[in-house]
């Protein structure tokens, strides 16, 4: 992923400006004390006439990466205090949140290295400034619990082969792999790059991942577009002595791309038997081979991860050894080399039929490069576009910083266009799940600063949609997606937006952690003081 890394003066505020759901705040503490019991599993539902609400075109992934690497999101600053930094990521997170996103993709594996503490690999550098240095807290912990606590669904986003954005091993920490086993590593363009052919390569990146997946939270494993590096300068890959070694009368280029299938199968298997909840998903670059290469690829004219980069992403999703495919969709409207739309199309063909779930990249960083992408609503068409697919199931942008920056009003356009109202994800094919109990004993009391909305949590429930409908309706009543006002965890939400006067009814569903969804609870109507 390539972009440029300023980020400009407006930020959440800016965004948020325009919309009421952003303002919807968790209730703290929760209500699920001993006063107030989880509702168990198979309890009987206060409304036996209204039926869970399923899929629908309303649910979306909506997300952004924070990439880590050379600071480019965050850390913006290795030297400032840990209070700083952690407010810094907090503001991103905010910015998500005021944006109606509901995911973000967060780098903590960029070079061979940990934002957590691993057994396998040294701190790393872009936390502190100093390969190997500890930063003083689990970063990752820390960034977990502040992205659930917004439910963010939080991917761990890993780079399985690039060691080093400079060419001299020395630079490394004393502990990395790459200085401990020299032989693994080769110099390729600027970088170090693990080589792909060697076992104990895939063996050590699985090894990083399923410690993640094993000790953390996590919602997803995230591979982005770096498998065997871009071509650079005509040169060939050095990876001659290895494809000597185990290319066992392959082509070479066959023998890389089996060489990535074992990982990604090896690996999505592994974590699928570590937590079958926990999805893997991979952020291809967003051409898998032109048609005038094979006729089953897309009418464009462009680098092909198939044969470039050895990533044989159709095969991934057709054996379903992903979870989600995001293809990395970097071009505008009518590009002559690769058309954003015959792209969607090509994509949105190749998941049909499957259990393997599309969400589009999109380059936010891209805004203001040119005369098309100096259009603020170049984005906005994306997803216009997509709309005619339902094959395509959200989008995430690159990057955060970009949408902080918010440059030409990019952002608020897209808040304005398609994100006025918070968004739940679809639920999540092929790896088990059911909804929760529904919440219970709904309450909403307004306290003149807008409306309490509190319930019984559910066992087994990650988080709660708060609807709210217009006027005195039904207790027992089906829910419309479009009143969604807040997906929250916990036991309740504020509402401020509540025009003093009126008469709202809220409904709450219970979703448990891949997005399967409850009946509601029995309806609370209140009519807010003042007016």
């Amino acid at each position: 992923m390539a972009r440029h890394s300023g980020i400009g003066a407006r930020a959440a505020a800016a965004v948020a400006a325009a919309g009421l759901l952003s303002a919807c705040i968790p209730a703290s503490g929760g209500t699920d004390g001993p006063e107030r019991a989880l509702v168990p599993d198979g309890a009987k539902a206060e409304c036996s006439v209204a039926a869970p609400k399923g899929d629908s075109k309303a649910r979306q992934v909506r997300g952004m990466w924070i990439a880590t690497v050379a600071g480019i999101d965050w850390p913006k600053d290795p030297a400032k205090p840990v209070a700083t930094q952690q407010a810094q990521f907090r503001k991103l997170l905010d910015t998500a949140r005021a944006m109606n996103l509901n995911a973000v993709f967060v780098q903590i594996r960029p070079n061979s290295d940990a934002f957590y503490p691993s057994p396998y690999e040294p701190w790393s550098q872009w936390l502190t400034g100093t390969p190997g240095k500890n930063p003083g807290y689990d970063v990752l912990d820390f960034m977990l619990k502040e992205a659930h606590a917004r439910n963010l669904e939080f991917h761990a986003w890993f780079n399985p082969y690039r060691v080093s954005r400079s060419s001299d091993v020395k630079k490394l920490a004393p502990g990395s792999p790459a200085r401990q086993h020299p032989d693994w590593v080769r110099k390729y363009g600027t970088g170090l790059w693990y080589d792909p052919g060697l076992p104990q390569v895939r063996e050590l990146a699985t090894k990083a991942v399923l410690d993640v997946v094993r000790k953390y939270d996590i919602d997803a494993v995230h591979f982005d577009d770096y498998f065997y590096p871009y071509p650079e300068g005509g040169r060939d890959y050095p990876d001659q002595a290895t494809f000597k070694t185990y290319g066992k009368g392959m082509k070479k280029a066959d023998w890389r791309r089996q060489n990535v299938d074992v990982m990604v199968q090896g690996l999505s298997q592994k974590i699928h038997q570590a937590k079958p909840w926990v999805r893997f998903g991979i952020s291809p670059f967003g051409v898998w081979r032109n048609s005038t290469s094979d006729p089953a690829g897309s009418a464009t004219k462009a680098l092909q991860s198939y044969s470039d980069q050895y990533a044989d992403t159709r095969k991934w999703i057709r054996n379903g050894w992903i979870d989600y495919v995001t293809p990395q969709l970097y071009w505008p409207i009518g590009d002559s080399r690769a058309d954003y739309a015959r792209l969607v199309d090509w994509w949105a063909r190749q998941v049909a039929g499957t259990k393997v779930q599309l969400t589009i990249g999109q380059a936010g960083y891209r805004v203001g490069e040119d005369s098309t992408w100096k259009k603020p609503a170049e984005l906005s068409r994306h997803l216009t576009l997509n709309q005619r697919y339902p094959g395509v199931r959200g989008d995430v942008y690159f990057s955060a910083a970009d949408l902080a920056a918010n440059r030409r009003g990019f952002a608020e356009r897209l808040r304005k266009d398609h994100y006025a109202r918070p968004a739940i994800p679809p639920a999540v094919p092929g790896r088990g799940g059911k909804a929760p109990a529904p919440a219970r004993s709904v309450t909403a009391e307004s306290d003149g600063k807008g409306v309490q909305v509190r319930w019984q949590t559910s066992k087994n429930a990650t988080a709660y949609a708060v609807y709210r409908a217009d006027g005195k309706r039904p207790g027992c009543a089906a829910v419309d997606t479009g009143t969604l006002l807040a997906s929250v965890r916990g036991g309740g939400v504020t509402d401020p937006s509540a025009k003093p006067g009126k008469a709202y009814t809220y409904y709450v569903t219970a979703l448990d952690r891949l997005h399967h969804e409850s009946a509601p609870g029995r309806g609370a109507t209140v009519t807010v003081r003042g007016g």
